[in-house]
């Protein structure tokens, strides 16, 4: 079992969430992060006054698949999440030793 971690454009979300159920995946966890790469954050003017941010906003998508399904899930991704600017997010892909459904303490594979 493998983890997929992406970190998406916000306005990419729904577009890749569509495009994850098309190939089959099932469930996924989002949440909202903030965080700054290349990019580097960005000016904005507020109230006449330039100031830096740092930190830009960003989603976080979190799934865990069977082997099998890894390279067409990171390859669906991509192609939902790109828009070829800076920015556009990085995904990263780690082993998962065990999984156990809480309700029912299922473990392994079946449990996703």
């Amino acid at each position: 079992m493998k983890k997929i971690d992406a970190i998406i454009k916000p306005f990419k979300l729904e577009e890749v969430r569509a495009a994850l159920s098309e190939i089959g995946v099932t469930g996924l966890t989002v949440t909202e992060v903030k965080g700054f790469g290349r990019q580097k954050g960005h000016t904005e003017m507020y109230r006449g006054a330039e100031y830096m941010v740092d930190f830009l906003p960003k989603i976080k998508i979190e799934l865990v698949l069977v082997e099998g399904m890894v390279d067409l899930a990171a390859e669906t991704l991509v192609k939902a999440a790109r828009t070829g600017k800076i920015g556009d997010g990085k995904i990263f892909v780690s082993d998962v030793e065990q999984v156990i459904r809480i309700r029912t303490g299922e473990s392994g594979e079946i449990a996703i």
